[in-house]
């Protein structure tokens, strides 16, 4: 990578081996211009202090505040028996709400001495909450008086920026430390074309590196921030941008149903009509199939909009053209499910060469990695002889040994679940690439779309099939009002007296080794109160069936089952033989009971929003109503009582999606891991600059079609190399 030199210093010639290391170990910050990269979270103005009454719990915080008073306190303890202990109590104010700091032992000297009454600091430390009361035990701070030369050079501005830091180096050291490297923002290049940033009034890149790490006014901030959202925009939707013009000049087989042949005999047999979203959606996944180059669509729903169905019409449209269609899915539970659903709908048109199937018959074959060795044989003959127009199947479909007579369509279920190197090497299958369809049941708001799918045309259902029962969500308290639990337990009774099954999700196994380190280790008491471990599967059932629902038929379902035992488990609870089924996630996606009327889930505040808007899919989707109830012990005014009444309040994935994404932050948008831990994003938010990211991707598509190797634009190709490191830009080739 030809990146300039000054910012492609290692940070430890600059600001020391120790410095260094904590921020590549704990800021993952290695050179001069990484740290440059490293914004302000946020800024305090000298004369405001904090507000303290918001500060979150647990949560590594720095503060600007004033002392309002210490005082020393003697006790005795173990280590001072004779009353030799000493606690220094400082309390902080921000005029409105007050905040305590304490010292222990010999660490008391220097804040005695030093926070007198009236001076003003930053303080940085973990909340926590003793005595009822929110305090910082021993916090790091710094005095806010302009003592020093470099303290009155360091504080002189009115704005003080506020870095991400961590509890190894506080703000004001890393505010030191970008002091240190910020003369080398003069020798930041530019990625943004000189016009588009002439017509858009945006800053240069080395000033507004300047003015957002030091700022004289708010309008610094705006305009910097401004200048660097593009920059992020921008240089992401040419990254993705070029993968969509490098597809285009790929070569597929242009595939086109016969109108008399294998789709039209499925459509007669249809006992429903298609929703007009289903057929749309249809249409274009067929104009895109029609083509010279692979189709790359990304399918997303509601649960239950009928994807499935889009994706079968869609597979039988390639088979007829002569080709063969693969269904990629995440678990073995789910590709036995899909495939006896698929074989379900097709009836005689998936016994292609038996006795009984019709004229335009195919075989639909299931390829997993625990079938008999004889059924694989079978199933590998069947794919490359043709003889199978479709096969269904998990990882196992990936192997070197599996060979395609004519690979058509790649199909990719629960895209999230899939590496990037899965789909390529299912890709890599064809004699020409395939077309390629994404499905994701958790829909993504728009903007996420374009960033995260960005190289994707993107087809949305968002309208359910008729039949589909309304599902009622409650959040039940089970610490704070144990009888709505015990009611809970009647409410499945009741719907098993009426013929009704139910689903029980915990999120654990239950049988899992416990770790020896962790037992040696003592948890401090917010710990203990916070972290039992959640609630398993194989504990819940036996206490289910010994109490609240002795009587009723309960089964257990989790992924450490032998394969056809799950398969065994999950046909009894479809044919009605189970009433109570007690899983983990496995169920999550696909499963299919329309006689399940309730989805209870212990410990709700372990899953995450979209998970739970996925579990509860699972009910309602017969002609009874469905019921969700979502069991958490956690107290009434936490963020994750929040979230569970969020997802108890709507039924609209896109409207829980928005949610979910602005609890989480963005996770790292181009990382395959979509967690929130790490974020390439570090100024733009993907929900909030729906324009920038819109109009960066008209913008970049521009850049792209005139020059697509970015030959005239050299500082741009310099960005796109910083951003697309070995990982990501592989993840991009294979998206």
């Amino acid at each position: 990578m030809d990146l300039v030199p000054a910012l492609d210093e290692p940070l430890k010639k600059v600001l020391g081996p120790a410095t260094a290391k904590v921020m590549a170990e704990h800021l993952g910050l290695h050179t001069v211009g990484d740290l440059l990269h490293h914004y302000p979270r946020r800024y305090e103005e000298r004369g405001q202090l904090t507000h303290l009454a918001d500060l979150p719990m647990d949560e590594h915080v720095t503060v600007v505040a004033r002392v309002a008073d210490a005082r020393l306190h003697t006790f005795a303890s173990a280590r001072a028996p004779r009353g030799k202990g000493q606690r220094l109590e400082v309390t902080i104010t921000d005029g409105s709400g007050r905040l305590q700091l304490v010292f222990f032992g010999n660490g008391v000297h220097k804040p005695l001495k030093e926070l007198l009454p009236g001076t003003p600091a930053m303080f940085a430390g973990k909340v926590s909450l003793f005595n009822r009361r929110l305090q910082l035990a021993h916090p790091a701070y710094e005095l806010l008086r302009g003592d020093g030369e470099e303290t009155v050079e360091t504080w002189a501005g009115a704005l003080i920026p506020i870095y991400p830091a961590t509890a190894k180096l506080e703000s004001w050291k890393i505010g030191k430390a970008v002091q240190t490297v910020l003369p080398s923002a003069q020798e930041a290049v530019d990625p943004l074309p000189p016009a588009l940033r002439e017509g858009r009034g945006l800053l240069p890149l080395p000033e507004a590196l300047l003015k957002i790490h030091r700022p004289h006014t708010k309008a610094d901030i705006a305009a910097a921030r401004d200048r660097l959202k593009w920059d992020e925009a921008f240089v992401l939707q040419v990254a993705l941008a070029r993968r969509r013009h490098a597809d285009a000049q790929l070569p597929a087989v242009p595939r086109r149903p016969r109108p008399d042949g294998l789709l039209a005999a499925f459509d007669d047999r249809l006992p429903f009509t298609l929703t007009e979203g289903q057929r749309n959606v249809s249409r274009e996944i067929f104009d895109d199939l029609a083509t010279e180059h692979p189709m790359h669509r990304l399918l997303q729903g509601e649960v239950g909009s009928g994807k499935t169905m889009v994706a079968l019409r869609a597979m039988l449209a390639v088979v007829d053209a002569g080709g063969q269609a693969a269904m990629l899915a995440p678990t073995e539970v789910l590709a036995q499910q899909h495939h006896r659903s698929i074989v379900e709908m097709m009836g005689e048109l998936a016994q292609g060469g038996m006795l009984g199937g019709a004229e335009h018959a195919t075989k639909v074959v299931l390829l997993t990695g625990s079938m008999s060795a004889a059924a694989r044989r079978q199933a590998l003959l069947d794919l490359v002889t043709g003889e199978a127009g479709i096969v269904i199947g998990t990882h196992a479909l990936i192997e070197d040994k599996v060979q395609f007579h004519d690979l058509g369509l790649v199909v990719v279920d629960e895209q999230h679940r899939f590496g990037v190197e899965q789909r390529d090497a299912l890709r890599g299958k064809g004699k020409q690439p395939p077309h390629l369809l994404v499905m994701t049941a958790t829909p993504i708001p728009r903007t996420v779309a374009m960033t995260v799918f960005g190289d994707l045309e993107t087809s949305v259902l968002d309208q359910l099939p008729a039949g589909r029962s309304p599902i009622a969500s409650h959040v039940v308290p089970a610490a704070d009002k144990p009888r709505f639990l015990a009611r809970a337990w009647e409410r499945v009774r009741e719907e098993v007296a009426n013929g009704h099954q139910v689903y029980v999700v915990c999120p654990r196994i239950g049988d899992e080794e416990s770790d020896p380190r962790s037992a040696t280790k003592k948890p401090s008491p917010e710990d203990e109160a916070e972290r039992r471990p959640p609630l398993a599967v194989l504990d819940v059932a036996d206490e289910l069936a010994k109490g609240p629902l002795r009587g009723l038929r309960v089964e257990v379902l989790h992924g450490r089952m032998h394969p056809d035992d799950k398969d065994a488990v999950m046909r009894r609870f479809a044919a009605g033989e189970t009433d109570v089924l007690v899983a983990t996630t496995v169920i999550e996606v696909g499963v299919n009971v329309p006689n399940a009327t309730v989805m209870v889930i212990m410990d709700a505040d372990r899953f995450g929003v979209s998970q739970l808007h996925q579990l509860r899919g699972r009910v309602g989707r017969g002609s009874a109503p469905g019921l969700c109830l979502l069991v958490t012990e956690m107290p009434e005014a936490s963020p994750a009582r929040q979230r569970l009444n969020a997802v108890a309040a709507t039924l609209d994935g896109f409207e829980l999606s928005r949610i979910d994404l602005e609890q989480r932050r963005e996770g790292d948008v181009l990382g395959q891991a979509q967690s929130g831990a790490r974020t390439s994003l570090k100024v733009l938010a993907v929900i909030e600059d729906e324009e920038i990211i819109a109009e960066a991707r008209e913008e970049a598509a521009k850049v792209v079609a005139a020059d697509p190797e970015l030959a005239s634009l050299p500082g741009l190709r310099t960005a796109l190399d910083a951003l697309l490191d070995e990982e990501r830009e592989q993840y991009l080739e294979k998206g």
